[in-house]
């Protein structure tokens, strides 16, 4: 498959280089962009797009859909959530974990509007004011001064207000998601009012031509038009929950979720899909013995199985989700492992909707195992700990590692882990550490089948193999779209409120039994498969 530029989100400079004897698939397709948060109309027509997942926001021709990258990862502008224009072009952008407010212009220099917003999200412009808030519970709304003054509370206390706007009437209305509700207040200040209840979440509020509210639900998946005056509501399409927020160019309605598609609502009530669906990383994979793949997403997880298309296991606003995924092992047929952003270690039941967390309050956690007596071994990248979890019970197989990552289980049942930092993959053998294989760049994801090691070099943008009764060693794949693309340094994502802890790529790598082998290729949010001929 060959990447056009303007249509991906990452465009590979070459072509990879196999060993002889395996070939390369894609099981599912590139993705376009990074996740699709905030969405606004600029002057030009186009639809503009804060990732946060990626740190970027990109520009969407709403007819083609060629994407031209406006704020590009490892830019001034970290984890963009929402965005608006004012009169003279300048592009204002909420950055959630920085917890700040940044103006991008023309010239595309930029500084800091606000520099002390919790959990920034939801902005908008209205008669050269600008108002922003913040998603969380407690969360206030403020108008901010353009030219560097303290901002002006306008509300307090809001159980995780998102994307508002002012409507005809000249009131502020924002979805309140921690109490299902859309609300309205005076931008001078006073009381709120409730406008409508009972929806499926609201996460954005903008206004139709007709001055309607239009509001997608993130929890229940619909796009809902409301009447501000007396709160009936019409469906206007379903989609799939996971939606994030919305933009009209003329009178045509384009919606986004959070995963990274990109909808058009028609008058049918049909949808249009203008960026198909992706993966925002993708992050750990595990396979279980009837050949199931879970792909962890963060905040989405998925279950790809045997000629079937990919079915949504969990995601942040479903009931039983452990939380931001990043790790994960099969425990059992229909059950999982996971190591969550949150510092959790869990079990997850995705058809029963349910999980149990085994052991929390952990240090950005990563991949996870399962040790032959059942134990949960997980790699804490920020103690530099190696831990075996069982429910009630944390025993530390080894301490001091810098940036451990991934961990595999051999025959004998060592506990193997890559060290990032070091380069080097480790065997821990209780008291005792020997080094399987140095000289790597920057080792994420490892695993183990009959005596054969693989590791995802993320830096090298390699996939190698080690004998681990010879040692002897190969890479069995190069130029892989696995970590930053080239010349680019991604600054660190940190925390959502209590959505999410810090946001880690981990390039994650699992084998099926017949010897495949699946990677995360994150670069370009992918799962490819390698297979022997």
């Amino acid at each position: 498959m060959v990447l056009q530029p303007g249509r991906y989100r990452y465009n590979p400079a070459g072509k990879y280089t196999l060993a002889e004897g395996w070939r390369i698939e894609r099981l599912t397709k590139p993705s376009r962009l990074f996740g699709a948060n905030g969405l606004r109309t600029g002057a030009d027509g186009r639809i503009y797009v804060a990732q946060v997942a990626g740190s970027q926001v990109s520009a969407v021709d709403a007819d083609s859909g060629d994407i031209e990258t406006i704020s590009p990862i490892g830019g001034d502008i970290v984890a963009p959530d929402d965005l608006v224009f004012d009169k003279h072009g300048n592009l204002f952008a909420t950055e959630i974990t920085e917890g700040r407010v940044s103006m991008l212009g023309p010239n595309g220099q930029t500084h800091v509007v606000c520099g002390d917003m919790p959990c920034a999200n939801p902005i908008t412009m209205y008669q050269d004011r600008l108002f922003a808030g913040e998603c969380r519970p407690g969360g206030r709304i403020m108008e901010l001064d353009l030219h560097g003054g303290a901002p002006r509370v306008l509300l307090n206390d809001v159980p995780m207000p998102n994307a508002m706007e002012v409507g005809p009437d000249g009131m502020l209305y924002f979805p309140v998601m921690s109490a299902n509700e859309i609300w309205r207040v005076n931008p001078e200040g006073g009381a709120p009012e409730v406008v409508a209840r009972d929806l499926g979440v609201p996460d954005a509020v903008k206004f139709d031509p007709k001055g309607h509210i239009v509001s997608t639900q993130v929890a229940s998946g619909q796009v809902l038009r409301i009447n501000p005056r007396n709160g009936k509501k019409t469906v206007l399409a379903e989609i799939a929950p996971g939606l994030d927020n919305l933009t009209f160019v003329g009178k045509r309605l384009f919606v986004s979720s959070i995963s990274g598609q990109i909808n058009e609502i028609l008058e049918s009530g049909k949808v249009r899909a203008l960026i198909p669906d992706g993966l925002q990383w993708p992050l750990g994979l595990a396979v279980n013995e009837s050949g199931s793949l879970f792909v962890a997403d963060g905040g989405f997880t998925y279950l790809l199985e045997p000629g079937a298309e990919r079915q949504l296991a969990g995601m942040l606003f479903s009931p039983g989700f452990p939380g931001y995924t990043r790790g994960v092992a099969a425990a059992g047929p229909r059950h999982w492992m996971v190591t969550t952003a949150n510092g959790d270690v869990a079990r997850f039941w995705p058809a029963q909707q349910a999980s149990e967390v085994l052991a929390s309050g952990f240090d950005r956690l990563m991949g996870v195992a399962i040790a032959a007596g059942g134990a949960a071994v997980c790699a804490e990248y920020g103690s530099g700990r190696v831990l075996a979890v069982e429910t009630g019970s944390v025993t530390e197989i080894a301490t001091g590692l810098d940036g451990p990552t991934g961990v595999a289980i051999d025959a004998e049942g060592n506990c193997l882990v890559a060290e990032s930092e070091q380069g080097r993959v480790l065997k821990l053998r209780g008291n005792q550490t020997d080094i399987v294989l140095d000289g790597l760049q920057n080792p994420h994801g490892i695993v183990i089948r009959d005596q054969l090691l693989h590791i995802v070099d993320a830096g090298a943008g390699e996939l190698l193999e080690v004998d681990l009764a010879s040692s002897a060693r190969r890479v069995l794949a190069s130029g892989l779209p696995v970590g930053a693309p080239p010349g680019v340094v991604p600054k660190p994502l940190g925390p959502i409120g209590n959505l999410a802890g810090p946001m880690l790529p981990f390039s994650g790598i699992t084998a099926a039994a017949d010897g495949t082998l699946y990677v995360s290729a994150d670069a370009e949010g992918s799962v490819i498969m390698l297979v022997k001929n």
